[in-house]
């Protein structure tokens, strides 16, 4: 092995969401000890680039396609490209041919380790796993280092569903420098917001895709648009669906920030963060929304419910109606938003540091690399 080891990642997508944030703030974090290549299966998902810091080696290279359907001179080409690393990770469904193409190996003599991570699932699983694509998991990881997950939930479903033994696989709860949310945000942080007089910031930062279902939150504000503004902090598909919905209903303030990176700047700007999705796992910015102190009025999805402190609770609902009910108690009482986002900072502090996270993923990686120091 190099004496910098070559690591490369492949995505089913590159846009800056969660997992995308987690993956370039450890190569950040690690700097130029480490050398990486990024494929995409999607080649114009690739807007996390900007957020890798310019002193870390890393390259965009050509290279197979890890997107089509199934075929072994598909696989032959990939487990060729694979052969050029030091250690292989992948990241979701999207990635799973890279996972596969390593599985049918007939000798793993050569390869590199692969360590694969799951955060979740799109909208065609959100409402129910899909039988073929765990038969399709359940094989492709049986060759795999390692798997992680950030969510109790994932952890049950990798090791009931997709048969992880319990060596391979690794909870891992992202976490955050949890003390650059404390700051105070300037009052200019989200270019063009115009605050309208009288009313309180609800913020919801997310990837504008079907799955996050942004228009749920617009009509669960609706009602309330007389005291609540809403901030949506994200790029993607969605925009314009999100706009009409919001014009349907009336919300004629609603402000689309596009994509931001770095929350500590913005997040503390909010009175309330609010999550629709039909899907997540351990999503980041409800972490960084505790650490802000904010309350949460969130969907139950994923592992929310145990994530917030035990006082915010009750604001993890099952509906939309549920969700509006939650935004209305919140905007009626200065108190309880007080409480709540003191309850939720006090969690993140405790439970969601970025030290651990840090410390775990280096172990993991380090152990792969046969270099267990390398990266502490």
């Amino acid at each position: 092995m190099a004496e910098q080891p070559y690591i490369l990642h492949v995505h089913g997508s590159f846009s800056l969401g969660g997992k995308e944030a987690r993956a370039v703030r450890l190569m950040n974090v690690w700097g130029d000890r480490l050398r990486h290549s990024i494929m995409s299966a999607d080649p114009e998902a690739m807007s996390a680039r900007d957020a890798i810091d310019p002193a870390v080696p890393v390259d965009f290279p050509e290279g197979p396609s890890f997107a089509g359907k199934p075929g072994l001179a598909r696989y032959r080409d990939i487990r060729a490209f694979l052969r050029r690393y030091d250690l292989v990770l992948t990241y979701n469904w999207g990635a799973m041919d890279a996972v596969m193409a390593h599985r049918l190996a007939t000798k793993q003599r050569g390869l590199p380790p692969l360590i694969h991570h799951e955060d979740g699932f799109n909208a065609d699983e959100a409402n129910g796993l899909k039988t073929k694509r765990n038969l399709f998991r359940r094989v492709a990881l049986q060759s795999a280092h390692g798997m992680v997950v950030p969510s109790a939930r994932l952890e049950e479903i990798a090791r009931a569903i997709w048969k992880q033994p319990a060596d391979k696989l690794h909870l891992i709860r992202n976490g955050i420098d949890v003390a650059s949310y404390a700051r105070t945000p300037a009052s200019d942080a989200i270019p063009g917001l115009i605050r309208s007089p009288g009313k309180l910031l609800v913020g919801t930062l997310a990837g504008l895709r079907a799955v996050k279902n942004i228009p749920r939150l617009v009509r669960a504000v609706a009602p309330h648009r007389n005291r609540l503004q809403l901030v949506v902090v994200g790029e993607g598909p969605e925009r314009e669906a999100i706009l009409g919905e919001a014009a349907a209903c009336g919300l004629s303030d609603i402000h689309m920030a596009g994509f931001m990176d770095r929350p500590w700047r913005f997040m503390g700007l909010f009175d309330i963060f609010a999550l629709s999705s039909d899907s997540e796992q351990f999503p980041i910015s409800l972490v960084e929304a505790m650490a802000a102190g904010l309350p949460v009025a969130s969907m139950d999805v994923g592992d929310i419910a145990n994530m917030v402190a035990p006082e915010n609770c009750p604001y993890i609902v099952q509906d939309e109606a549920g969700l509006a009910n939650a935004l209305a108690e919140m905007a009626e009482s200065a108190d309880l938003r007080l409480r709540l986002g003191k309850a939720n900072r006090f969690r993140a502090s405790r439970d969601f540091t970025e030290a651990g996270m840090l410390e775990a993923y280096a172990a993991l990686y380090g152990q792969a690399l046969a270099s267990p120091m390398i990266l502490r």
